[in-house]
């Protein structure tokens, strides 16, 4: 069964709305939530490497299509299949595109079209019952088949996140390091040169006054 459904903006991870849960296993939710929510800070970063992903999590499975910059993702339990997961993901992107297509660009706050959770509700209902005549015929529609989209781990898709982010962190520190290195290089350049060069200034400069002072005796 579909257990969560969010759709969020891809360019920044910004949740626009979700299906709202019943309350049951509410500690569960919060956890896969915050995955769900780890996924899309991911995939605004660049971190995606398909537009259709299964991630497995669990005893569920986290199943996303992107299009338009908009991420439409759902969990559902392992046995729910994985073909009615993704229909079920094309009918909210279908309706949520006529719905708030123009507006998605400028939603500026969390959940701008939560109102969009009846729809969810709705469609969530149609796809429960995975042996309705309906959804029978759709496992066997030809036309839309899902053998090829990729399935990963969970901890393996965060983790490449999380790799990523660490290999930039370190790239800017070291960047960091060597201007300062650099700068501190320089300092020391220079206090030698003025070390060197300190004691024939001085002499020179001694000699310059005492030929100043002679003339003006003179």
């Amino acid at each position: 069964m579909v257990k969560l459904t969010m759709i969020a903006r891809v360019t920044d991870g910004l949740p626009l709305t979700e299906g709202m849960d019943d309350g049951r296993d509410q500690k569960d939710l919060d956890f896969y939530k915050q995955q769900a929510k780890a996924l899309f800070k991911n995939l605004s970063k660049g971190h995606n490497e398909a537009s259709r992903m299964s991630i497995e999590t669990g005893p569920n499975f986290f199943h996303y299509i992107i299009e338009g910059r908009v991420c439409y993702l759902t969990m559902c339990d392992r046995s729910y299949p994985k073909k009615l997961a993704f229909q079920y993901l094309e009918d909210l992107k279908n309706e949520f595109e006529k719905v708030a297509g123009g507006q998605i660009e400028t939603a500026a706050r969390p959940y701008q079209f939560i109102k969009f959770d009846t729809f969810i509700q709705k469609t969530k209902k149609l796809y429960l019952d995975t042996h309705t005549q309906r959804n029978i015929a759709k496992l066997n529609d030809e036309l839309y088949e899902v053998h090829q989209i990729m399935t990963r781990n969970v901890q393996e898709v965060l983790g490449v996140g999380e790799k990523l982010d660490q290999v930039s962190e370190m790239s800017s520190r070291l960047t960091s390091d060597t201007r300062i290195y650099a700068e501190k290089a320089r300092d020391l350049n220079r206090q030698a040169l003025i070390r060197k060069w300190a004691p024939f200034a001085i002499v020179i400069g001694v000699v310059l006054l005492l030929f100043w002072v002679r003339k003006k005796i003179w």
